[in-house]
């Protein structure tokens, strides 16, 4: 094996390149990842148009390896951890906290104010790239029937499945997800599911057409949205003025899940929400719903392969990040990448 591989290097503000790298060395702790497939994603297209928040405050820098979302075979591993991993099929968590701190300590590593994110947070190298280093402590098994496409799903499903607990809905009752981009469609899928009614609103119309290809029967948009009280609203939009409209839209009572995040604040009127007694619910990451998100995989209570418009080489991804799509991908939401093409 060469002792370099190819990964995916955003260097500057609208500048992507496919550079040959050091491969990943399996440290203490850690295990090295043959990765199969990556998705791209809302915060990848941030790096690469300067837009990220982590940018600005100096959690991350440029050249940047991004990709968080994967799956792969584990090729080899370190010093302190189980030889039977090599060889398993595997997803893992993003958030990857120092292990010591109090929040870690009591299960929010993915909040611990020292952590480092694949692929976006203090230089931890990402999955756009043939291998990927992870700690063992962040491996999630993939079980037969959960190939790479699925795999690389996972996360982003992780973050709508805990939008979803967050919503605290029962079968029957009603959701509106304002947002038809992928966290959009799985957190309406994954809701689907569970025997929620599910309504949608977007804005672009391909995005709403594509919705109802999924079966969905109510996707809006802010001017065709019925009068109805929502039993509760899951923003998963980048609007900075969707917040807002979530606590008007809300049964007095329930609760508004923050899922999606805008380019600039968000203004929402708290008098809004202390009057009507709703509780917000803010969601990061999709640390605890990995496992959760891959039994509903595995099952086949959701598919959501239909999002993947296209699955694409290394050497393609500055296009994607770009913005530029092929006609025949048609109007699916995700793009993952085969870093062994």
């Amino acid at each position: 094996m060469t002792v370099t591989m190819r990964a995916l290097v955003i260097t500057a503000p609208g500048r992507a390149e496919v550079r040959e790298v050091p491969r990943p060395e399996s440290r203490a702790g850690e295990v090295v990842i043959d990765v199969e497939r990556a998705g791209v994603c809302g915060t990848d297209v941030e790096f690469y148009t300067g837009e990220m928040a982590y940018l600005h405050t100096g959690l991350a820098g440029y050249p940047i390896r991004i990709g968080h979302e994967w799956a792969g075979v584990v090729a080899s591993v370190g010093e302190g951890v189980d030889p039977s991993w090599v060889g398993r099929r595997v997803t893992g968590d993003t958030m990857l906290g120092c292990g010591s701190c109090q929040r870690c300590r009591h299960g929010r590593q993915h909040l611990c104010s020292d952590r480092y994110e694949i692929g976006i947070r203090n230089g931890w190298p990402g999955a756009l790239a043939e291998q990927l280093p992870v700690p063992v402590r962040a491996l999630v098994p993939l079980p037969e029937g959960v190939g790479s496409t699925l795999g690389a799903l996972v996360e982003p499903g992780g973050n709508a499945l805990r939008a979803v607990r967050g919503a605290a809905l029962e079968p029957g009752e009603r959701l509106l997800v304002l947002g038809t981009g992928a966290i959009g469609l799985l957190v309406a899928q994954i809701a689907a599911a569970q025997g929620i009614d599910v309504h949608l609103m977007g804005r672009s119309e391909r995005s709403r057409t594509f919705a109802g290809t999924l079966g969905f029967e109510h996707v809006w948009t802010r001017e065709t949205l019925p009068e109805l009280r929502f039993d509760a609203v899951v923003d998963a939009s980048n609007s900075p003025d969707l917040p807002a409209l979530a606590l008007d839209l809300v049964e007095p009572g329930r609760r508004v899940v923050y899922i999606g995040l805008a380019g600039q604040p968000s203004l929402i009127d708290t008098r809004i929400m202390a009057l009507n007694d709703v509780t917000a619910v803010g969601v990061l990451s999709a640390s605890g719903g990995l496992e959760g998100t891959i039994d509903l995989y595995a099952s086949g209570a959701v598919d959501p392969r239909p999002l993947v418009a296209a699955t694409v080489t290394l050497d393609e991804v500055a296009d994607v990040l770009a913005g530029r799509r092929r006609p025949e991908w048609g109007d699916a939401p995700k793009v993952h990448v085969d870093p062994r093409r």
